[in-house]
């Protein structure tokens, strides 16, 4: 199948019965072309107990030159497919990184995403805006800033040459999805900050000069 790119559906029962010998039985129930070598397969559902026989998910080899390449990783393809009847129909088709090798499809209702996180559960949350600001502790500094749509809480904050920097950002803002970033691109440093979560970065300050920190996810028209 990997060589004749295709997925095929079969009847157990009559495949037994074809083994033993039985020239009638007809094990093959039916044949879907995919793009291209099929090299990986999974189920929905079918890495529980209730694995209902719906849709295949197809992790294709081979298939670089079915997207335009926008650099030297070339996508290659998956495709969704409906097994639940006699006759298989490709039913999505979408670009994946090369080399696809594992994937997972299970229903919708038993997914619960979290939208916004909780401030109390991250111990270096910068809770207040007035506890902004910059601690030393001999050539340690800490940096503590707060986000909040379309700004930081510190418009500038100044160390020097060779200070490590411990740097800690709490989103205050509580809109789903409102997503805030921190960049300092000559540092090589981006992360992101969900609503009410904090993360830190640590770094050496060993460039003098003036840096600007980018909020890199559109948060506001003032953004």
């Amino acid at each position: 199948l990997f060589v004749d790119s295709q997925i095929v559906k079969w009847n157990v029962e009559a495949a037994i019965k074809s083994y033993k010998g039985d020239k009638a039985a007809k094990p093959v129930v039916d044949r879907l072309d995919v793009h291209y070598q099929p090299g990986h397969g999974f189920t929905s559902m079918g890495e529980t107990k209730e694995s209902d026989g719906r849709y295949f998910i197809s992790d294709n080899k081979f298939s670089k030159d079915r997207f335009l390449p926008v650099g030297p990783l070339h996508a290659e393809t998956a495709q969704l497919i409906d097994i639940s009847g006699d006759k298989m129909k490709l039913v999505a088709d979408h670009s994946v990184y090369s080399e696809p090798h594992d994937s997972i499809i299970v229903r919708r209702d038993i997914i619960k995403t979290r939208q916004v996180y909780n401030l109390d559960e991250f111990p270096n949350a910068v809770m207040d805006p007035k506890d902004s600001g910059v601690f030393r502790n001999g050539k340690k500094v800490t940096v503590k800033l707060i986000s909040q749509a379309p700004a930081f809480s510190m418009r500038e904050f100044k160390v020097k040459k060779g200070d490590e920097i411990t740097l800690i950002l709490t989103n205050h803002d509580k809109v789903e999805d409102l997503t805030h970033g921190f960049g300092i691109p000559k540092y090589d440093i981006q992360f992101i900050v969900n609503p009410q979560e904090t993360k830190s970065v640590t770094f050496v300050a060993d460039k003098p000069g003036v840096y600007w920190c980018y909020c890199a996810n559109f948060c506001h028209a003032l953004h």
